[in-house]
């Protein structure tokens, strides 16, 4: 996380709620020959714990069960040149949005791990809506069993959960906006003119 105060993003609800609407972590766990990543869609449950799952041959798969992991999650970013400040002495820098999550790994149940797929198939099916939601009602008798022996589900207990918002908030008003009408529609520029 970036070490400027003023972008320290603390409010565990919108983390939450970051990590619920981005849906998409990188998954950091060390194993004896070192630090090893996975990348999954990720789950908040009621409770504020994150689920996952990742395929069964994934090498990080073997370094997840009763140990701590590192999870990160990432929101939009943007290069930032110094030149749309409109003032001297400037350089240039990235502005974006991230959330960390640490915790306890615990491995799901088989029960578990189904209702993990269905709540991310829910999720993202209820984004595409008007397209009807698939549903694995839609898939023949034992193929979805068939399936999910391929992967294991996880369960990350929250300890730890940080966040940043750098988003130019060191920059005067002026600079900002400069910044901002050069980024045009890109996301970064609506959460920069939302501060």
């Amino acid at each position: 996380m970036h070490p400027n105060a003023g972008f320290v993003w603390t409010d565990r609800d919108e983390l939450l709620g970051f990590i619920a609407d981005v849906s998409f972590a990188h998954i950091f766990v060390q194993s004896p020959d070192g630090p090893v990543v996975a990348h999954a869609p990720i789950v908040v449950t009621a409770d504020g714990n994150l689920q996952f799952h990742l395929a069964r041959r994934n090498r990080a798969v073997a370094y997840l069960h009763g140990l701590t992991a590192l999870v990160s999650i990432t929101g939009p970013d943007a290069y930032i040149s110094p030149d749309w400040y409109g003032t001297d002495d400037q350089v240039p820098t990235w502005n974006y949005v991230a959330v960390e999550a640490m915790g306890l790994v615990r491995r799901l149940t088989d029960g578990e791990l189904v209702a993990q797929v269905d709540a991310v198939s829910a999720v993202h099916e209820a984004r595409l809506r008007p397209k009807q939601p698939w549903t694995r009602d839609k898939m023949a008798d034992g193929r979805f069993e068939v399936m999910t022996k391929g992967i294991i589900g996880f369960e990350l207990s929250v300890t730890s959960l940080t966040g940043t918002r750098k988003l130019g908030q060191n920059k005067t008003l002026a600079e900002r906006q400069g910044a901002i009408d050069a980024l045009g529609d890109d996301p970064v520029a609506a959460l920069m003119a939302a501060l």
